[in-house]
């Protein structure tokens, strides 16, 4: 038990700098898929019938197939298929790591957004139409901050469950937490213990993260004071 528990505190710090990087990635990750899961959700909800299937296409394309094949796709599989077209270009681990996470989150926010918004009333857009406001000013000051609302449980199980996400992208050898387990376990072989370690730390961020959204939710409901 002492042997186990030695290896275990000289593991923490590898894995505690693996954690951050963790949080590192999986916050970079759902700004950026929130930048485009309200692109695509607005998208989804056009009028225009070739922007609202090409969004839906991109939604069910990310949503229907393993985020592993897509970082294998976008990691291994788009450098060559652009140095075939005389396109000098490689993907870095980091980056590959970023693009791959945020194109997945974009998709599963997008429809966090959209039902978001279908959630609003329809009185609340007839009422800014009457007063005069332009469609992009009631969607800007008068349905999205009422949507918002509605989103935040959604979107804390969406971070929480790209943060256990990002395990994934130890396949293409960044690395975070689980990475670093797995180098760990390479070196001294005590498999229970490390990957036993690092689910603790998954645990204890996913519950950290529970936490922070639980409050946001509470700190944007009208009814609490």
């Amino acid at each position: 038990m002492d042997t186990s528990l030695g290896f275990m505190v000289e593991a923490l710090p590898a894995l505690l700098a693996g954690a951050l990087v963790t949080l590192q990635l999986t916050a970079i990750a759902v700004i950026l898929g929130s930048i485009g899961g309200i692109a695509l959700g607005i998208a989804r909800l056009s009028k225009i019938k070739l922007l609202s299937l090409a969004a839906r296409a991109y939604i069910d394309f990310f949503r229907g197939t393993p985020l592993l094949v897509q970082l294998f796709m976008i990691y291994f599989g788009v450098p060559p298929l652009l140095r075939s077209i005389g396109l000098d270009f490689t993907f870095n681990q980091w980056s590959a790591a970023i693009v791959g996470l945020s194109l997945n989150s974009a998709a599963y926010l997008a429809e966090i957004v959209r039902g978001g918004i279908l959630a609003v009333e329809q009185g609340q857009k007839e009422a800014s139409e009457c007063l005069g406001l332009s469609a992009t000013q009631t969607m800007r000051y008068v349905i999205f901050p009422q949507a918002l609302r509605r989103m935040i449980p959604p979107l804390g199980n969406e971070f929480i469950t790209l943060l256990k996400d990002t395990s994934l992208v130890a396949v293409i050898g960044y690395q975070e937490l689980f990475r670093q387990a797995q180098l760990i376990v390479a070196t001294n072989f005590r498999s229970f213990e490390i990957y036993g370690l690092a689910a603790l730390m998954y645990l204890a961020l996913t519950v950290l993260s529970s936490q922070v959204f639980s409050w946001l939710e509470r700190k944007m409901n009208p009814a609490v004071k």
